[in-house]
């Protein structure tokens, strides 16, 4: 496994795995290997048990042409977005969904079959606007859906300034108009950038690009990968709202 892949997947990964979703029980441990830098066979077993990527994974690894789903391309493709995201074969995407979500996704997924061939990406933002609402987790109310679509999602940020182990930061929040979602105009929010002194990120200086999941940093965005991860979290955002007939977000919000 690359040790860059491995440290960038279990970054993403921790914050929605210290909620008690999508992987292992053992969430300390993981920010214990990440905040340390340290990969060997504990943090390994650790990230085969997550079940949500594993089919992003596996065709974005054809896609770079190698055998390692945690290979460094692989994992930012997934997680923030990059050129291999254009190669993927949406026959094989569309193979690799229908074995791992089509059995959670139940009577969604024919509405979700429909965003493949629409344009839809193998990127985290279309499990989060695409499979993630056809999974019965989300309430009728449409304030704690619309929270919990916002935070699941990688959003990019700006740090304003830091708090101890917290940042403040500059983020456009989703919003919705009772038929669409979109992004908003900036906020001020408050993340979390350690725990116990343990950190998924290095010391921040205010003006830095951040990338954000759940309510934690989790990397640091260039120019490259901040236009890469709107780039295609906008355009799953897109088909969400206008190229399917009945767009997931829609059903659960409205």
């Amino acid at each position: 496994m690359s040790v860059e892949g491995a440290l960038l997947f279990a970054r993403f990964a921790y914050p929605p795995n210290e909620r008690g979703s999508c992987g292992p029980p053992e969430h300390r441990e993981l920010l214990e290997y990440t905040a340390a830098g340290v990969v060997d066979g504990g943090l390994v077993q650790l990230e085969r048990q997550f079940h949500g990527p594993p089919p992003y994974l596996s065709v974005l690894a054809a896609a770079a042409g190698v055998a390692d789903p945690f290979d460094a391309r692989v994992v930012e493709a997934y997680w923030i977005g990059n050129e291999l995201l254009d190669r993927v074969d949406m026959t094989e995407f569309g193979k690799a969904l229908e074995d791992r979500v089509k059995p959670r996704a139940g009577r969604g997924w024919g509405h979700l079959a429909e965003a493949i061939p629409a344009g839809a990406a193998a990127h985290h933002s279309f499990h989060v606007f695409g499979v993630y609402p056809w999974v019965s987790l989300l309430s009728t109310s449409p304030d704690e859906p619309l929270d919990i679509l916002d935070r699941c999602r990688i959003r990019w940020a700006k740090v304003i300034a830091t708090q101890g182990e917290h940042v403040v930061v500059q983020v456009q929040p989703l919003q919705w108009d009772g038929r669409r979602l979109f992004l908003g105009e900036p906020v001020t929010d408050t993340v979390r950038q350690s725990l116990d002194g343990m950190r998924l990120v290095g010391d921040l200086t205010e003006g830095e690009w951040v990338a954000l999941h759940w309510d934690w940093v989790c990397d640091r965005l260039d120019a490259r990968r901040l236009s890469n991860l709107k780039r295609y979290s906008n355009r799953q955002l897109d088909i969400g709202n206008d190229e399917v007939s009945r767009p997931g977000p829609a059903v659960v919000l409205g």
